[in-house]
């Protein structure tokens, strides 16, 4: 009921779009601009690692990653970031969203510098230091999740709540991007000031020594639009909803508030502690009031972002391999080492372009006037569609069609991001109550890393020719490129189905769509 609302969490629900928010969604934003930026900017390298430190002089192709060293240079970051969302969702719940965030851009910053250095020049030292540090560098990126989900959720109103967050989501497609165009500059520069032969030319030639520092530059890059951001994350408030609702300090979250929204808000210290009383606010994650309450959504959130995960990563982390397996990308053999670079940057930069931003900014128009419910499903649809519509006659696009096909797989990238991506990012930070938000969030975040570890160390392997003559050095047959697509397809369908446990939350206070509500509330829903 409106009568028993908080005063202070009334006037965030009904306040104005102001300043104020899009500072909120800057600050929180460029934390998955640098998350993203960290995340994929690996892919556009690790065939240079390959070349740099696993060349065998004669060998009639350049060297690539040994199969555990791939995945672990590829996946680790994951691992670290599944973890973190973990931890941290919790201890936003335990000691405040604020206070966590900090420490989580300091990891990001500290250990993306840390990424391009190594311990020493062997290939086992480069490897073993590039993946210790991007495990912390995970680490720290898996905090950003719960936190910048459940401090945008807490701040904005309730009419364009779901813009504000995917807003702030949407970051990541400009990280992707700027990744790719970095490379670019990078590669471009060095491949122009170290002209090299290519390695048919000139196998020993082909990887001037220059190229090292190419990988490690890209890499630490994304260290500076985190430090920059640092400052502004320190000076945000608390939220009014972890202050009031969850730490118990009315008059705190009165005077926090008051500062932003520049009005004058009543501290109702009683009302405060008579809503804390109650059951609807005071039950925990593993008792059978949450199950009954939320376990539907919980189930729902965790198993719609594990099986988008698998895919988006898989489509994200190995595109460079699709558009060299469709010729897009030419053999490694016919380049050079960072002129390779150049051409993966440049087909992973015209995808994020073309559709993986596009697909972000539509979510961001259209969340709040389509609802979330209707957005995910419509997103799984239209990547299962694509997704079998370049599988099935593969070896069409392949031979005949290649600018049809990176269409077709730049469609499932848009209907990704406006679609599940977005959305499974958006309503965990909505649904659960305030003192479990960032905890719930946490988890679902976490289902979908271990969704995106799968797809990263799955999709290496099943990816495969089914020849084993034809597969990459020291991996076993896969199920091809053309299995592995169908397999995807088959995983977003998946999803669809999974999409009807999750809950609408369109034009709801916070506490109407978790519930958390007064008890006449909880009385009137029940009767």
């Amino acid at each position: 009921m409106a009568g028993d609302q908080l005063q202070v969490l009334n006037a965030l629900d009904v306040a104005k779009t102001q300043l104020y928010h899009f500072t909120a969604i800057v600050i929180a934003g460029m934390g998955f601009f640098t998350d993203a930026y960290d995340l994929f900017s690996i892919s556009l390298v690790t065939k240079l690692l390959g070349r740099i430190y696993y060349t065998h002089i004669g060998a009639p192709k350049p060297g690539t990653l040994p199969p555990t060293v791939s995945s672990s240079v590829t996946g680790v970051a994951l691992v670290g970031t599944l973890a973190g969302q973990l931890f941290f969702g919790w201890l936003g719940d335990k000691m405040g969203r604020k206070r966590v965030y900090g420490m989580t851009l300091l990891i990001m910053v500290i250990c993306s510098v840390a990424s391009g250095l190594s311990f020493s020049h062997s290939p086992k030292g480069v490897m073993t230091t590039l993946c210790f540090f991007r495990f912390w560098l995970g680490f720290g990126i898996g905090g950003d999740y719960p936190l910048s989900a459940t401090i945008m959720s807490e701040y904005a109103n309730k009419k364009t709540r779901g813009a504000f967050i995917a807003a702030v989501f949407a970051m990541q497609g400009f990280g992707i991007l700027f990744s790719g165009i970095i490379s670019l500059i990078v590669s471009a520069a060095f491949d122009h000031h170290y002209s090299s032969p290519t390695y048919e030319q000139n196998a020993a030639a082909s990887t001037p020594a220059e190229a090292d520092y190419v990988w490690r530059i890209i890499l630490m890059f994304g260290a500076l639009p985190a430090a920059l951001t640092f400052y502004w994350r320190m000076k945000m408030p608390e939220t009014a909803r972890y202050t009031a609702l969850v730490a118990k300090n009315a008059k705190q979250a009165a005077q926090d508030m008051g500062r932003v929204l520049n009005v004058d808000i009543e501290a109702e210290e009683e009302k405060v502690e008579k809503m804390a009383g109650q059951k609807a606010n005071s039950f925990g994650l593993f008792s059978k009031e949450f199950l009954r309450r939320h376990g539907l959504h919980l189930f729902g959130t965790c198993s719609t972002w594990f099986l988008l995960d698998i895919a988006f990563y898989s489509q994200n982390l190995f595109q460079k391999d699709v558009f060299s397996a469709i010729g897009w990308i030419p053999p490694a053999k016919t380049m050079n080492a960072i002129h390779e670079v150049f051409k993966i940057s440049k087909a992973q930069t015209l995808i994020a372009l073309c559709s993986t931003v596009p697909g972000y900014w539509f979510t961001v128009a259209f969340i709040d006037i389509m609802g979330r419910f209707a957005i995910q499903l419509m997103g799984f649809f239209f990547m299962t569609a694509f997704m079998f519509a370049i599988a099935i006659p593969y070896d069409h696009w392949k031979e005949k069609n290649h600018i049809g096909f990176v269409v077709m797989y730049g469609f499932t990238f848009f209907f990704a991001n406006f679609g599940p991506n977005a959305t499974t990012f958006v309503v965990p930070a909505e649904i659960f109550p305030a003192r479990l938000r960032s905890t719930c969030h946490g988890i679902s975040a976490a289902a979908g890393k271990a969704g995106a570890i799968v797809g990263a160390y799955g999709f290496l392997y099943a990816a495969q020719n089914t020849d084993k003559a034809k597969a990459d050095a020291g991996y076993p047959a896969g199920i091809g490129i053309k299995n592995s697509l169908i397999v995807l397809g088959c995983i977003n369908l998946l999803g669809m189905i999974c999409t009807f446990a999750v809950p609408e939350s369109k034009g709801k206070s916070l506490e109407e769509a978790s519930q958390e509500t007064m008890e006449g509330d909880n009385e009137a829903e029940g009767a």
